[in-house]
């Protein structure tokens, strides 16, 4: 099995509780993914709402510090990891492709943008829940959209080759997204809203511009942008699905939020991913089509964008 997830948290998990991405108890380790053919795992800095300024501009260049030096010991690591690989075989099937999550990481700085896509930065949430000098969250009230400087900073963005993602974006901001872009954007981690109301997912309309202009969707594992209630596993195969029935084949993906969000009941890690693609396999769906909602769909898009590198 191969997965390409384009969301989660571990790496900000790993720096905010001084922990590894090698080993530990969170949702991901690279010593839990070693069960895939391939992997590639997007590890986001999470800038919070009350993260603003140097603070933030900080915060990844923390991260990234730690992702090196993990990844550094992970390359000299010769001890097995289950079965008979090393820590190195793991490695050099599990890429880690770094990317943020909140515009306020960029400190108001368009100049940052370069910066952090010479750091290896491949996507930016514009937004989390809140208002930064982007624009606003799905959480503010009374929302404006874009800024000025969120304008030059997309821009710049689609300069750089850092894909502009538009989870946690307010429907005024996705919107004001939609018209300036002109290269795909995607949204990373974010469900739908017709099976699940929350303002966090996307509307039938928002999916379908997405995919029209050569984006991808990752499905969210986080239990309340899945259902009101009762969640479960089925309920990931039931966004899937939906999004599937509005001509999502070549456009849906994983956007887990692994270590960023609560998992359903029926799923303790990545070490679960089986039982998704299993209930595919049981639901009559084509191991081709399951590949692609697994990796072939982000991997894709991630070579057309030319944002890639040679990782498989």
């Amino acid at each position: 099995m191969r997965l390409f997830d384009l969301h989660c948290d571990t790496l900000y998990r790993a720096f905010t509780e001084k922990g590894s991405i090698i080993s530990n108890d969170f949702e991901i380790s690279l010593e839990k993914g070693n069960d895939f053919d391939r992997w590639i795992e997007c590890m986001a800095v999470w800038i919070p709402d009350n993260v603003r300024g140097e603070s933030a501009e900080r915060l990844v260049e923390n991260c990234y510090r730690l992702l090196l030096n993990e990844l550094k010991i992970c390359k000299k690591e010769n001890r097995s990891v289950g079965k008979t690989e090393t820590m190195s075989d793991i490695v050099s099937k599990a890429n880690i492709m770094l990317t943020i999550e909140g515009g306020a990481a960029l400190n108001g700085k368009i100049e940052n943008i370069e910066k952090y896509r010479r750091m290896g930065v491949r996507a930016m949430t514009l937004t989390w829940n809140g208002r930064c000098a982007i624009g606003d969250g799905a959480d503010v009230e009374k929302p404006r959209g874009i800024t000025e400087f969120g304008r030059k900073a997309v821009r710049e963005m689609e300069r750089c080759g850092i894909v502009v993602d538009v989870s946690h974006a307010c429907d005024k901001l996705f919107y004001d997204v939609a018209g300036l872009a002109r290269r795909p954007f995607i949204a990373t981690h974010s469900n739908s809203r017709s099976v699940c109301s929350h303002r966090r997912n996307l509307t039938d309309d928002q999916f379908a511009v997405i995919k029209n202009n050569g984006g991808i969707v990752g499905i969210n594992f986080h239990k309340y942008f899945l259902a009101d209630n009762d969640w479960c596993i089925n309920d990931i195969i039931k966004h899937t699905e939906y999004f599937l029935s509005l001509g999502g084949e070549d456009t849906v993906a994983i956007g887990s939020d692994f270590d960023g969000g609560e998992l359903p009941p029926d799923m303790r890690s990545i070490e679960d991913m089986h039982k998704i693609y299993n209930e595919f396999l049981r639901l009559n769906y084509s191991e081709e089509l399951i590949d692609k909602l697994f990796f072939k769909n982000a991997y894709n898009f991630y070579q057309s964008f030319d944002n890639c590198p040679n990782i498989v």
